[in-house]
């Protein structure tokens, strides 16, 4: 799944950004925009409003959130930012893969936005210390992630000699992301298969490879695809009856086996603080993208109980949340 020009609050303290054509008691708008479904981030929805809060914000209050969910079709976010301006938000907040149809829609409405990739490379900002335009947010990539991720399979899974590895190649940062799992494979002895799937077309024939390599474990990458598609990735991971890993906790609660990955809570709460400070006057030019403050494991024993899988009790005492 996140910016408009703005006036007042309470009685008349004046926020920085340009003003657009509202009166001073008017409630600044947030145009909340996500690529994803409502319905599974209602504790993300609460994170961002904590992070609002904790710059004196409250929905209905003080401050009006206008919400435009995508329900998983990306293709349809440019029409529901568009719809997002002609309410004229003082500040956008974009995640859920909605970053870039906000950024195209607007270079005059402060974004806050959430990232996967190098948005420096993709032209958003001019760099993360000093994003110098309209744009600012979280950073939540980080290619040591997947080196994690393989550490992790290697613990569970010590016995598989072939680990697959599930990825999107139409993210900015596959490569990259690809190019640290082997360097990681390679330090831990382990040989590492490499299946691309970028489109839910695909994924069938990326499984059959899969199991035709007769993987001993697998790490699915991040992609805002697999998450939309995450029951067929769900039903065909459990096919090939081995350990996974995967980035997000939202596949752990729906029946996957582990998960490892920035906490997407704290994602969203540290978006909903940067929100706040743009409507009490700071700039999105001057706020640095963040980095995740936190990171989360998840494991799902009733899965690993059906695969015949023994957790080790490091990881058990590492995880952060165990689903019995």
């Amino acid at each position: 799944m996140k910016r408009r020009a703005f006036i007042t609050l309470l009685g008349g303290a004046t926020i920085g950004w340009p003003l657009t054509a509202q009166t001073q008691s008017a409630m600044p708008v947030i145009g909340f925009l996500n690529g994803q479904t409502a319905a599974g981030f209602t504790y993300l929805v609460a994170a961002f409003q904590h992070g609002l809060n904790e710059q004196g914000f409250v929905d209905g209050q003080n401050v009006k959130i206008e919400y435009q969910w995508a329900n998983g079709h990306l293709d349809q976010v440019p029409g529901l930012a568009a719809d997002l301006l002609r309410r004229q938000p003082a500040v956008i907040v974009a995640a859920g893969g909605a970053n870039v149809a906000a950024i195209a829609a607007t270079k005059t409405i402060p974004i806050v936005a959430t990232f996967g990739g190098d948005p420096v490379k993709q032209g958003f900002v001019a760099s993360l210390n000093h994003p110098g335009g309209n744009v600012t947010g979280v950073n939540a990539f980080s290619s040591d992630l997947e080196a994690k991720r393989l550490e992790l399979i290697h613990e569970i899974a010590p016995q598989g000699s072939v680990i697959g590895y599930l990825f999107d190649p139409n993210i900015d940062m596959a490569e990259l992301e690809r190019h640290a799992l082997e360097a990681a494979a390679r330090t831990e002895g382990r040989e590492v298969r490499i299946v691309p799937a970028s489109a839910d077309t695909e994924l069938e024939t990326a499984f059959a490879t899969l199991a035709e390599a007769h993987v001993g474990g697998l790490v699915v990458s991040s992609t805002p695809l697999f998450i939309n598609l995450r029951d067929r990735v769900l039903k065909l991971t459990a096919g090939l009856k081995v350990a996974v890993i995967y980035d997000s906790r939202q596949f752990v609660v729906a029946g996957g086996l582990m998960s490892y990955g920035a906490s997407v809570p704290e994602v969203y709460r540290q978006i909903g603080n940067y929100a706040g400070r743009i409507l009490k006057g700071e700039k999105p030019a001057d706020l640095p993208l963040l980095q995740p403050a936190k990171f989360d494991m998840s494991i799902n024993l009733r899965t690993a109980k059906a695969l015949g899988i023994d957790v080790p009790t490091s990881i058990l005492l590492r995880a952060d949340e165990v689903i019995e």
